[in-house]
Parts: structure tokens; sequence; C-alpha cells
């Protein structure tokens, strides 16, 4: 795995939590999976408030990367939204790849009816969860380096996160940088160029990405079949449209929507405290035809702060 032994670096550690991945039953995304602990007291020992299944498993979100979304309801929402299926489909397939499953089949509500094998094993490094009680976590396929006890509290260095689910599926392409705040400065910072060399290549996502040229919300189906934006955008640009029963795409209030939210982050290198409305422009597209909006700061230069 790559870990550094405690005390030599970092003054909160990782916890080594050693299992299996399984998928049957379950509708695995691009950065969210099914994880079940080999102890499963593991979680209440490191202090880590997660919500299990009656089976012991664990719904992980893996740290620092977002791929497309598969389906997401927004708040109050009669239905799914979801971005262009290429590659929110082709992420999650990645991720499932990753960690060891082959012929997996899905049924028409994206759940996973079948896999090869059933289960596999697998490890994550984690410290705390999210606040829908997703462990966040970088992820590993396979055993534990021997001689790494299950519950040991580690540090994850550089060479080590790139043989994690987490960095492979940024260096393909198939995810976007997302950090938060809790995700340590040097294994940011790998992230980051992980993902401006995916960029450079125009791997996977890069090739079509509109986050920060700008791009024309021309009609929702576009939203949810053409464009390739950042999920965290896309989320924020359904659950506004959401509100609109008409079914239409003005999006002349989204920044005052997300001015009502809690998206507060600070941006790299500079340190900047701000707001996501902040960073978001909506202006009249050429020609009069629709809205463009931009993020006008690269995503990997962004720092969210955990709610």
């Amino acid at each position: 795995m790559g870990v550094v032994a405690h005390g030599k670096i970092r003054c909160v550690p990782l916890t080594l939590i050693s299992g299996s991945y399984r998928v049957v039953g379950a509708s695995p995304d691009g950065d969210s999976v099914r994880f079940y602990p080999r102890d499963p007291r593991a979680f209440r020992r490191a202090g880590i408030a997660v919500k299990a299944n009656a089976s012991g498993g664990v719904q992980l979100r893996l740290d620092a990367i977002d791929a497309l979304e598969t389906h997401y309801t927004p708040p109050h929402a009669a239905r799914e939204w979801h971005q262009r299926p290429e590659f929110g489909g082709g992420a999650a397939e990645a991720l499932l790849r990753e960690l060891g499953f082959t012929d997996v089949t899905r049924n028409e509500r994206g759940i996973v009816t079948a896999a090869t094998p059933v289960q596999t094993d697998g490890c994550i490094l984690t410290r705390f969860a999210d606040k829908y009680g997703r462990a966040v976590a970088i992820a590993f396929a396979g055993q534990p380096p021997t001689g790494t006890k299950d519950g040991a509290s580690v540090f994850l260095d550089v060479e080590g996160l790139r043989r994690s689910v987490n960095h492979r599926l940024l260096a393909a392409g198939w995810a976007y940088p997302t950090f938060y705040s809790k995700l340590y400065a040097d294994l940011r910072a790998e992230l980051a160029t992980t993902a401006q060399a995916a960029r450079r290549a125009a791997s996977g996502i890069w090739k079509l990405d509109a986050t920060t040229a700008g791009f024309t919300v021309a009609s929702r189906d576009a939203l949810t079949d053409d464009l390739v934006i950042l999920p965290k955008l896309f989320r924020r640009l359904a659950e506004y449209l959401t509100l609109d029963e008409t079914g239409g795409v003005d999006l002349s209030g989204f920044r005052e929507f997300l001015a009502t939210l809690n998206d507060r982050l600070f941006t790299v290198p500079d340190g900047r405290a701000t707001v996501l409305d902040s960073l978001v422009t909506v202006a009249t597209a050429s020609g009069g035809a629709g809205q463009t909006v931009t993020l006008t700061v690269p995503p990997e230069n962004i720092v969210f702060l955990e709610a």
C-alpha cells in the first residue's frame, strides 16, 4: 500500500480497515461502493460514525474524486437526474474493474444483479464519515501489505496513494478532482497534478469537459445527456431547475440560489476563503440562445469545507 509509520509525518493518522467489496443488490457508481469490514466493530473502535446495513455493509465515499452522476435525486424532486451516460456509467464500470469484478450485469434501475466474483478482498484508509454516514475513504483492491494489522493507525504516502482506486480513476480521466478540507495537503497536491495531467492528455471526461470553458444549458435533456461538467455544479443546477415546475431552463436566479447554500470553500494556492457562488458566472449566450454558466477556477484549485 505504501504507508509511513505512525508518528513520523502527521499528527492525525488514518485507520486501516480490511474487508470485502460486494456489489450484487446495490447500485455502485464511479465514486461510491459498498464495503464490508472483516471486523464488524472496526468503525466503532475507530470512532467513525458510519451507517451500516443489517449485514454490516457501509457505503464508501471515495475521497477526493467525483464521477459523473448516474442517479441523483435532488431534494423534493420527483425523478432522478443523471449526467452523460458514457462517462457516468463508464466510471462505474471502471471502479468495479479496479476492485476485481467482471461480468457485471445490472437491471433497468442500475442495480447489480450478478457479478464475478460475488465479493472481492479490499481495504480502506479512513478517519471520518460524512453527514450521510458514508465512510470517506482511500480504497484499495486486495489484501493490505504483509505486517500491517487491521485497525492500525497509519499514514499514507504519495507512492501508496498512487496504488489506490481513487488515484487510478482520476489518472484515467474517469472522475473530477473534488477536494474537501480534511484531505491532507500533500495528497491533495499529488491528486491535483494527476488531474492536470489527465486534462492535458484529454483522457476520459476531459475530452468534452466544459466546466471552466463555459457551457450553455439549452434544455434539461442537454444537461443530462450531452454536457460534461463538474458533478458538484451539475447537482446544484439540477436542484435549482427542479424548483421550476414548468420544465424550463431559466438560469437568471442560479447564482442567487447558490448563495443560499452552504458551499463554503477556499482556493489554492492563494488560500482565499469564499463561497461557490462567487466562482460561478451566468451570462447570456451569444445570439441570446440560453445562458452560459462558467466555473472561473479549475476544480483542483478549490477545497470545499466539510459540512
